[in-house]
């Protein structure tokens, strides 16, 4: 081998070194510094609460600071953006939810890429929703509710959901095209004060989980008509699904995912992964989220990847289908 091929090699070889032996030395260095989580909803959220709990633990296992912060607004993309422009070496991440994978079918272009700018490192939890509605509203399932609103047309019913663009909207689009009924949209800040609205019969119905509206559904403040599971929940085993009442778009859930930049290595995406889902077993956050109605799931960083991406075309689908347009 002549000499002059042997400097280009080398360079080669100084260039490939990272790829091939760095992302593990990185790994064993990592965190290097304090971990900030990024929260795309309000404190006081499940999604807050939930990463606020495995807190203790996390900072025992890593030895760094887990330092949470709530960034709310536009559906979660004020923390996204955030997040996807940070250096991408874990060191910085985001708590999403549902609306992560929705928000691709805003008309509102995205400043980032949710598919290119995030990798994903655990699908935490997930829980149903429930299709609520004032009891002054006949109907009780959602089959009677839809015949109801169809007979009476003059009764002007509408949907609350907690902004433009969440699964509360969607999902109130869905019941009023699919049922053939004309249901008006109602948004609000939040799923407290669209709840409230519910309660006092300012609007007809909303759509949100069951930690939110099970207590007035026990209350008997409000009826719930539907579960949008595959199958009844434990809570209210007489209420049927939406598949049952003949929506057979498949099962919706709410759900918390964490999510670093898209060009984290691999090695740092693992660790966290393996350090994140063994918190989950924190006495805390089990109890939390079996008497909040979450599902315990913490995913694999690629099942998280998968399922971002099959619920993101699913929601491109649907409001291509129905014209829904939301910023």
């Amino acid at each position: 081998m002549s000499s002059r091929v042997l400097p280009g090699l080398a360079k080669a070889a100084a260039i490939l070194a990272p790829a091939l032996f760095g992302w593990p030395a990185l790994a064993q260095d990592f965190p290097a510094k304090p971990i900030r989580v990024l929260v795309g909803s309000a404190p006081g959220d499940p999604a807050d609460i939930i990463v606020r709990l495995i807190q203790n633990r996390i900072v025992e296992r890593l030895g760094q600071p887990w330092i949470v912060e709530d960034r709310p607004g536009a559906t979660g993309r004020i923390a996204s953006l955030a997040v996807a422009k940070s250096p991408p070496d874990g060191h910085m991440l985001l708590v999403a939810l549902s609306a992560h994978a929705i928000n691709p079918a805003s008309t509102m272009p995205l400043q980032y890429d949710t598919a290119k700018d995030f990798t994903g490192v655990s699908l935490l939890a997930r829980q149903p929703l429930i299709v609520a509605v004032n009891p002054a509203v006949p109907g009780a399932t959602l089959k009677e509710f839809i015949a109801a609103a169809r007979a009476n047309p003059a009764a002007h019913l509408s949907y609350a959901s907690p902004g433009s663009g969440s699964l509360a909207h969607l999902i109130g689009e869905e019941i009023a095209r699919r049922g053939k009924i004309d249901m008006p949209h109602i948004p609000f800040k939040g799923g407290s004060p669209a709840v409230k609205a519910v309660l006092s019969n300012e609007v007809q119905m909303t759509t949100l989980i069951g930690a939110i509206l099970l207590p007035s559904i026990r209350s008997g403040a409000l009826r719930a008509i539907a579960v949008t599971s595959d199958k009844r929940i434990a809570e209210l085993p007489d209420v049927p699904t939406m598949g049952e009442a003949g929506f057979g778009s498949g099962a919706i859930y709410n759900w918390i995912g964490i999510f670093a930049p898209g060009a984290t290595p691999r090695a740092v995406v693992n660790k966290l992964n393996a350090e994140i889902n063994e918190a989950l077993k924190e006495p805390a956050a089990v109890k939390w989220l079996a008497d909040s109605g979450f599902e315990k799931v913490a995913s694999k960083p690629e099942e998280l990847d998968a399922f971002v991406a099959s619920e993101t075309a699913r929601w491109l689908k649907f409001t291509q289908e129905f014209g829904v347009k939301f910023e």
